[in-house]
């Protein structure tokens, strides 16, 4: 569970991100963040991950105080969440295959997990046949299948995706809608942040709307209102 306890973030400028934010999620729950630029939604992801401190309030992940961790505590909280981006952030001087054997050494994986994990999860986002080329040689849309594999290889407990099809077309959008949809099937909690209207209505699940650092709806059936 993720917990918000009236979270504010102000800035030094007295730029409000975040502004009074309570806000619970449960295990394997899929919710989407919507909202305009500015909103306030990458500000939430980074407090999850702890890369951002609340100027009030507590996040809270299972029982533990987010940011009261400290060294290898963070480190651990990470390792239970995967992370993809709008600009998928592979390793261009790598190839598929070892971007994802690359975040598995990094969490201190065996080579022999590493071989038997990389085709497997290469397979359940659809793009085995491009195990050996290079980011450059792929599309948008496959370069964001790797982005997911490499955030699900160490097993998280949760998937956060920050704009995750914002570089795609509709039909990669669908797709990688699928995908995640797919991962959180198998019990992953996930998280996107969106401002995609049809991306969150094809889902049917939990929406969050932020306007202006605060919450103003919480609809569990998958509208997008602002």
């Amino acid at each position: 569970m993720i917990y918000f306890d009236k979270v504010s973030k102000i800035y030094s400028d007295d730029c409000s991100a975040l502004e009074d934010i309570s806000l619970k999620i449960e295990p394997k729950e899929f919710v989407s963040i919507v909202g305009h630029s500015g909103a306030g939604k990458t500000t939430l992801i980074k407090m999850i991950l702890a890369e951002e401190k609340p100027t009030k309030g507590t996040v809270f992940y299972e029982s533990a105080n987010v940011h009261k961790l400290k060294g290898k505590e963070i480190t651990a909280l990470r390792r239970k969440i995967g992370t993809v981006f709008q600009d998928f952030r592979l390793l261009h001087n790598k190839t598929v295959y070892e971007n994802i054997a690359f975040a598995m050494e990094a969490a201190g994986r065996t080579d022999e997990e590493i071989e038997a994990d990389v085709p497997h999860v290469l397979e359940l986002v659809d793009i085995s046949k491009k195990i050996y080329s290079f980011p450059s040689e792929l599309s948008g849309g496959e370069k964001q299948r790797v982005a997911i594999a490499r955030a699900i290889v160490n097993q998280p407990d949760v998937i956060i995706a920050d704009e995750p099809t914002g570089n795609l077309d509709p039909a990669n959008t669908f797709e990688i809608m699928q995908i995640l949809k797919k991962i959180n099937d198998l019990g992953t909690t996930v998280i996107i942040t969106t401002h995609n209207r049809g991306v969150v209505e094809s889902l049917g699940k939990r929406v969050i709307s932020m306007q202006n650092g605060k919450i103003v709806r919480d609809d569990k059936n998958g509208s997008f209102m602002l």
